[in-house]
């Protein structure tokens, strides 16, 4: 089965509204917190106007790459359930963790069984592993094979280039997955028409 959906990098209040508002809401919505390599990179103060709204049950989640401690006191009292944290090793996750009282994503990112064996020193830290490309904002893929050797029972997520046309592969498998570049238009904006598509296919799911 499909544990649950993550919608990533959103931007914009017109697509927040309207997954918030579908009937078939995902569990979590990500938002681009300090990556500026990335488009979908949002400025401190648009972030907060952004966020400060009624989830409605959906978590918000900070996506952050090697968080130093100005940006971290900067969003402590941002509307997030989460943080996903990019480069960060166990000793600083779990300072993280102590010090803001956050549900923390660790995301890893793969091209071989070495980088998926690292979820082992997040066991006792994290609440949610992620298993990613190297491409961070390229939207690149991996094989997913090498997931294989992973638990049944950790509580994790896929990502890296999953297509909307993919979810029906991960019907018997236990992951939440993750979407961001494939919810996209040509320009790199996120297309409602195919937020719906997904949402839609995931809830027949």
């Amino acid at each position: 089965m499909i544990k649950s959906l993550k919608i990533c990098g959103i931007s914009d209040p017109k697509t927040l509204n309207y997954i918030l508002n579908h009937k078939h809401k995902p569990s979590m919505i990500g938002f681009i917190t300090n990556y500026e390599k990335s488009r979908r990179f949002i400025e401190y103060d648009k972030l907060q106007h952004l966020i400060n709204i009624d989830k409605k049950d959906v978590n918000f989640v900070s996506v952050l790459v090697r968080p130093n401690n100005e940006i971290l006191e900067k969003i402590k009292d941002f509307n997030f359930d989460y943080y996903q944290l990019y480069d960060v090793d166990p000793e600083r996750t779990v300072e993280i963790k102590s010090k803001y009282k956050i549900k923390i994503i660790t995301a890893l990112t793969v091209s071989g069984i070495s980088d998926v064996i690292k979820y082992k020193n997040y066991l006792e830290i994290s609440d949610i592993i992620l298993f990613d490309s190297k491409g961070y904002h390229k939207s690149e893929s991996f094989d997913h094979k090498l997931l294989d050797i992973v638990p049944n029972g950790l509580n994790k997520m896929i990502a890296g280039n999953i297509q909307i046309e993919d979810i029906p592969n991960f019907k018997n498998k236990n992951f939440m997955i993750d979407l961001s570049g494939a919810l996209e238009d040509e320009y790199g904006k996120k297309d409602i028409n195919k937020i719906n598509k997904l949402l839609n296919l995931a809830a027949k799911i």
